[in-house]
């Protein structure tokens, strides 16, 4: 019998042209599963369609993101967000891509993904998945997480994959293999491919590969304008250009301004590019 082979794909992003190309090569992979490991929708200009494409297949299972979560949280205006976000500009484009999935009918379907979910194998360690880490979906893994932090967050399972942090990573602490699939739809390491990680399970145990899909990234680029997305303000601005460098911008921005107590406006923005020499425009 052939090896199980899974793919584990997230930060999809609302990015459909990135999804639709790693979900050929999945099907040319000859996968047995796809565990979409959370944020499908936000940021870019396609969450409705990238929503749809994973809902119309059969071999689909899903983990909530923190994104997945947001744009829920957005439209029921609740409580457990900041007040004011819903009245600051800078949220224009998540509040833009939460009306696009309530049009859609489409922003409960989140609601029952779980925060983790166990992979097991006969004869092999189980594979615990969560977007961030089982504790919390904004909490990152990588090669850089204690090694005690590790085993606490594994709970017995022999692999710990996470996502959230838009790149891939691999190590192994206390003989606990820690994995992240990277993004599919913003990568954040330079590498502007749709990326996600391919687990395989052997005799020998469960065999990583992480797979860097080329793609178009013109069509997408160009929806952020015919979509309407890009009047939304300067988040989808940001967004938009984390897809064309592969960096990750909106994160770092958003603790510089937190850090020197700005506003998040084009001003600030500007001056965040020049500090940083990042390219303009």
């Amino acid at each position: 019998m052939r090896p199980v082979r899974l793919a584990l794909i997230a930060d999809i992003h609302g990015n459909a042209d990135a999804l639709g190309a790693v979900l050929a090569d999945v099907d040319a992979q000859g996968v047995d599963r796809i565990i979409v490991n959370g944020d499908v929708v936000n940021r870019g200009p396609d969450s409705v369609e990238a929503l749809e494409l994973l809902l119309a297949r059969g071999d689909v299972t899903f983990t909530l993101g923190n994104h997945d979560d947001l744009v829920r949280l957005w439209h029921a205006r609740s409580d457990t967000l900041p007040g004011d976000w819903f009245t600051d500009p800078f949220w224009g484009a998540t509040d833009w891509s939460a009306a696009q999935l309530g049009r859609a009918g489409l922003l409960h379907v989140p609601q029952d993904w779980p925060m983790t979910l166990t992979l097991s194998e006969p004869g092999l360690p189980d594979v615990l998945v969560a977007h961030g880490t089982p504790a919390h979906y904004r909490e990152s893994l990588s090669e850089r997480t204690d090694p005690a932090r590790v085993a606490e967050l594994a709970g017995g399972a022999g692999v710990l994959v996470g996502s959230h942090i838009h790149r891939p990573a691999q190590a192994t602490r206390g003989g606990v293999l820690v994995l992240n699939t990277g993004a599919v739809g913003a990568p954040a390491n330079g590498d502007p491919r749709a990326q996600y990680l391919l687990l395989t399970a052997t005799p020998v145990g469960w065999v990583p590969e992480f797979r860097a899909v080329p793609y178009d990234r013109s069509g997408v680029l160009s929806r952020f304008e015919s979509s309407g997305l890009l009047d939304t303000g300067l988040s989808a601005e940001i967004f938009r250009d984390e897809i064309r460098s592969a960096r990750s911008l909106y994160t770092p921005y958003w603790m510089w301004t937190e850090a020197n107590a700005h506003p998040r406006n084009a001003d600030t923005w500007a001056a965040f590019q020049r500090e940083h020499l990042l390219p303009r425009g």
